[in-house]
C-alpha cells in the first residue's frame, strides 16, 4: 500500500473511531451508562431505536478496521527488513486488538436488541424480563468487559509496544512526537487495564476509567501524527534508506 494512502487511512481511522464514540456518548451516555443496572441500560437502548443500532455497528466497524491497518503499517518502512520478528509481532497484536474490540462491540448489534425488546415487551413475564437482564449482565461482563475492553486494551498495549520497538532509532521531530503520543497511550491504557478486575473485586475506581480515556486519546493523537508523517514524508529519512536484507530461511 502506498505510504500516503496508509497515512490517510490512519487519520481516517482515528477520526471515525472518535466520531462514533462521541456520538454514542451524546446519544447513549456511553460508557458511563454501562455501570447502571441492566434494566436501565436496556430501556435506554430500546429508546434509541434502529439509529442507535446503526451507530453501534459503525463503531464496531471502526474497531475492525484496525485489522487491515495493523497488518500493513509495520511494513511501511524498511525497519521490518532488519527486525522481522518485531514486525510480525506488531502486525499480529494489532490485528488481534481490532478483532477483540470489534467482537465486543458487535454484541450491541446482534445480541442486545433482542434483550431490549424482551424487556420492553408489555406481554413479557417477569421471569422473561429477569432472564433478559441476567443475559445482558453476562454479555456485558464477558463480551464487553473481558473481551472487548480488557483483552482489546491489553492487545492494543502490546501493539503499540511492539510498534515502538520496531521503529526505534528514528530521530526526526515527527518521530519524537509520535513516540510521545504512543507513550501517553501506553501509560493511560496500561493503568486502565486494572479497572475491570477491580470492578469484579467490588471496587469502583473512576480514575482507572479516566486513565483508559486518556490512553485512547493518546492513541488517537498517535494515529494522527503517524498518518501525517506518512502523508508528508515520501520516505523515512533513515528507515527507508536502509539496504534490503533478505529474511533468513
Amino acid at each position: 500500500m502506498p505510504r500516503k494512502t496508509l497515512g490517510l487511512a490512519a487519520i481516517t481511522l482515528a477520526l471515525t473511531f472518535n466520531t462514533a464514540f462521541s456520538l454514542l456518548a451524546a446519544r447513549f451516555d456511553y460508557p458511563d451508562i454501562l455501570r447502571q443496572p441492566p434494566a436501565e441500560v436496556l430501556r435506554a437502548f430500546a429508546a434509541g431505536g434502529s439509529g442507535l443500532i446503526a451507530l453501534w455497528y459503525a463503531f464496531a466497524l471502526s474497531a475492525l478496521a484496525l485489522i487491515p491497518f495493523a497488518l500493513t503499517v509495520p511494513f511501511a518502512s524498511a525497519h521490518w527488513q532488519t527486525r522481522p520478528a518485531l514486525a510480525l509481532a506488531s502486525a499480529m497484536t494489532g490485528a488481534l486488538a481490532g478483532f477483540a474490540q470489534g467482537m465486543g462491540l458487535l454484541r450491541w448489534v446482534f445480541a442486545i436488541p433482542g434483550l431490549a425488546a424482551t424487556l420492553a415487551d408489555p406481554a413479557a413475564t417477569e421471569a422473561q424480563r429477569a432472564a433478559a437482564e441476567t443475559a445482558f449482565a453476562v454479555l456485558n461482563q464477558w463480551g464487553g468487559m473481558a473481551i472487548g475492553e480488557h483483552m482489546g486494551q491489553m492487545l492494543t498495549v502490546g501493539w503499540l509496544t511492539t510498534t515502538l520497538a520496531l521503529r526505534r532509532g528514528d530521530r526526526t521531530r515527527m518521530a519524537r512526537a509520535e513516540t510521545a503520543a504512543a507513550c501517553l497511550a501506553l501509560a493511560g491504557m496500561g493503568i486502565g487495564l486494572a479497572e475491570g478486575p477491580a470492578m469484579m473485586l467490588g471496587h469502583t475506581l473512576p480514575l482507572l476509567g479516566l486513565a483508559s480515556v486518556a490512553g485512547y486519546l493518546g492513541l488517537t493523537l498517535w494515529l494522527v501524527i503517524l498518518g501525517a508523517r506518512l502523508v508528508v514524508s515520501p520516505a523515512d529519512q533513515r528507515s527507508d534508506t536502509l539496504p534490503f536484507r533478505p529474511l533468513p530461511v
